[in-house]
């Protein structure tokens, strides 16, 4: 034992990474791009009410914010968003637009002057909101998707291609925003134009699909004038699906399809680089790009089973070249300029950081919001990347945190805690990445252990269809086996042994405390508790039919919406949990919470429910995250008698 290491319970472990420092981490650089030759991106400011900044790096390599607090870059559409802004050089000089998040308006902005809005405020239900921008100057417009509410419920809306004119004539008029398409599908992505200007490509999807079930490739013929003619459908459909079009240089069109039970790369229909990977992912957000053509007729891929590279592929020869450097997982937000691309990246000993790879010279380098080690990394968790044996022997895939400080190690024969993390989604994936709030467990001694169930995404159709109308048993099924099989081979305590989740992992933490005895608590973070009710209006478009693939269509098994839902089975509970919710969550509203706080009422279960003012569907402000973490590990040092220092008491009701 080294002079400086402490004999301490785990748990107990002094640890410099406290819940500031991880809430000052939390969030990631989005929707890369360029400005002529300048790189720009979106970042995160927890500590400025949570906004998102719009960021430019000059070409001298200085980085500044390019509009004040409190401009928040940020579309609503779909709830989840989508790329906000795009922009062009005009005679040398930026010009951007983008979506502000507390009106939705789409801003006109050079800088050196104010934004100037383009696009009118609506009264009715959620007004008007845009995502997905494309600048076209030859038209004078600005093309995007627009989704426009026409009364006051979550699902009375409409999603269009639109047109906004660039000299702010449609800033007061509805009327001067010229609709390319009409309503016929329910969900749009923003269209591509073609080299030659004469067509236009996008993806659209209806109720009940959601985009990685099904999506069809739309292309329409485009006049001299901008308008579009018929559209139709060239590819897709109900079973196979299309998150990306592009196309190319030379006029052919590139799109990824998983009609092979992988996201592959298709060239005017046939595959370029047919493989067991993924090339594609779940369109949570309109805009999400993972591959970009370059001029010289290469294109930029982000690929991988479960983690990802960026690679260039010859579409000529099907080979791809991965970039060398650290990074594991690659973000959805490509972007090519001449020779050079740009994409936001992150790895276990580093957080999300804007990476340029120059394709000439095969270099990937940070050029923004690089990464700065705020402790020794010799605090950061160790990951293993794991494969369990869950039911009928089927493969779960996990990433394992073990207790890690150089400072300190557990006496004798003691096992360590463990808490077990559902990702959201359900349909994504936990990534393989530095993530402060982990380090903020295991550097303490508690171990995580993330579990990508069945249902997660980056390892083909197949894996992603285990949840089909299984949600609520495989996930909570798959997380109960990793965490046995942590305790089976001592590596965790089995008596000390706690679930975690937000939103769909919050459901499914909730799940696993009502239909299991595997974990003594559990933290459940803006969760679905009752399928029930929100399968029938209390939540947002977007996924207001997704039940119907997770669960099953709730006219033909209502009994099952309420057999898996851990609102109906509150009786069930026995373990402590701690409860976490937005009250401005239009995705898991406050209601669902309320009435399960409810049907608990008497019961004596400890238990504590924090609801945050002004915080949505996941926490934005670093106060939030702080007072969220800390409360965490409270819980946890309650019910697994540890000893941690200096966190504030949570206090636990019956």
């Amino acid at each position: 034992m080294g002079e400086n290491v402490q004999s301490l319970p785990y748990g107990s472990w002094p640890s410099p990474i406290d819940a500031a420092l991880a809430a000052a981490h939390d969030g990631r650089p989005e929707f890369a791009g360029f400005v002529g030759d300048e790189v720009w991106w979106t970042e995160p400011r927890p500590a400025e009410g949570g906004r998102r900044a719009l960021v430019r790096r000059r070409a001298d390599g200085t980085e500044e914010s390019v509009l004040p607090a409190p401009w928040n870059v940020r579309s609503r559409v779909i709830e989840y968003g989508g790329r906000p802004w795009a922009g062009v050089l005009q005679d040398g000089v930026p010009l951007v637009v983008f979506v502000n998040f507390a009106d939705q308006r789409l801003y006109r902005h050079e800088p050196g002057g104010e934004p100037r809005p383009l696009t009118p405020v609506s009264a009715v239900g959620g007004g008007l909101r845009w995502a997905d921008p494309q600048v076209r100057p030859e038209y004078g417009e600005v093309w995007c998707v627009l989704e426009e509410f026409t009364g006051d419920g979550p699902t009375d809306v409409r999603r269009v291609l639109a047109a906004v004119p660039l000299d702010g004539s449609a800033a007061g008029d509805r009327a001067a925003v010229r609709e390319l398409t009409d309503d016929r599908h329910r969900f749009v992505t923003g269209p591509r134009l073609s080299p030659d200007g004469r067509r236009a490509v996008w993806q659209a999807w209806d109720h009940p699909r959601m985009p990685w079930d099904g999506t069809e490739l739309v292309m329409a013929e485009v006049a001299g004038d901008g308008t579009f003619g018929e559209p139709r459908t060239r590819g897709g459909g109900p079973g196979e699906s299309i998150p990306q079009a592009e196309w190319a240089p030379d006029g052919s069109l590139l799109y990824v399809s998983d009609r092979s039970g992988w996201w592959n790369l298709y060239r005017d229909g046939e595959p370029l680089c047919p493989r067991e990977e993924e090339f594609g992912g779940p369109l949570w957000k309109l805009g999400g790009r993972w591959f970009a053509p370059l001029d010289s007729g290469l294109i930029a891929v982000v690929h991988g089973r479960g983690a990802t590279a960026l690679g260039i592929l010859d579409p000529e020869t099907g080979e791809v070249v991965d970039a060398a450097g650290p990074w594991t997982e690659f973000d959805a937000t490509l972007a090519a300029h001449g020779e050079k691309v740009v994409t936001v990246a992150a790895s276990p000993r580093s957080a999300y950081e804007v990476v340029e790879l120059d394709t000439r010279t095969g270099r990937a380098r940070v050029v923004g919001a690089a990464h700065d080690d705020p402790v020794d990394p010799a605090h950061y968790p160790e990951p293993q990347i794991r494969t369990f044996a869950g039911p009928d022997g089927r493969e779960v895939h996990a990433h394992v945190y073990p207790p890690h400080n150089p400072g300190c190690v557990a006496p004798g024969a003691e096992l360590p805690p463990y808490v077990v993390w559902a990702h959201g989604g359900p349909t994504s994936r936990a990534p393989l990445v530095l993530d402060l709030e982990i380090a903020y467990f295991t550097s303490r001694g508690i171990g995580v252990a993330e579990v990508n169930y069945g249902g997660s995404t980056g390892y083909g159709r197949e894996y992603r269809d285990r949840l089909r109308e299984q949600w609520g048993v495989v996930d909570v099924e798959d997380c109960a086996a990793v965490a046995l099989a942590l305790a089976e081979e001592g590596t965790a305590d089995r008596a000390r042994l706690a679930i975690r989740g937000g939103s769909a992992g919050g459901w499914t933490a909730a799940a696993s405390l009502t239909t299991t005895d595997v974990y003594a608590c559990g933290t459940i973070l803006y969760p679905i508790l009752d399928l029930t009710g929100w399968g029938t209006g209390e939540t947002h478009d977007f996924e207001s039919r997704y039940l119907e693939s997770l669960v099953g269509p709730l006219a033909e098994v209502p009994g099952r919406y309420a057999e898996r839902s851990p609102a109906e089975h509150a009786d069930r509970l026995t373990a402590p949990f701690l409860l976490l919710q937005g009250l401005d969550d239009v995705i898991c509203p406050p209601a669902q919470c309320e009435r399960f706080l409810a049907r608990l009422a008497g019961r004596g279960v400890p238990h504590a429910y924090l609801a945050f003012e002004g915080e949505g569907h996941g926490f934005r402000r670093a106060d939030t995250m702080v007072r969220a973490l800390e409360a965490e590990l409270s819980l946890y040092a309650q019910v697994f008698g540890l000893d941690p220092a200096g966190i504030p008491t949570l206090e636990l009701s019956t």
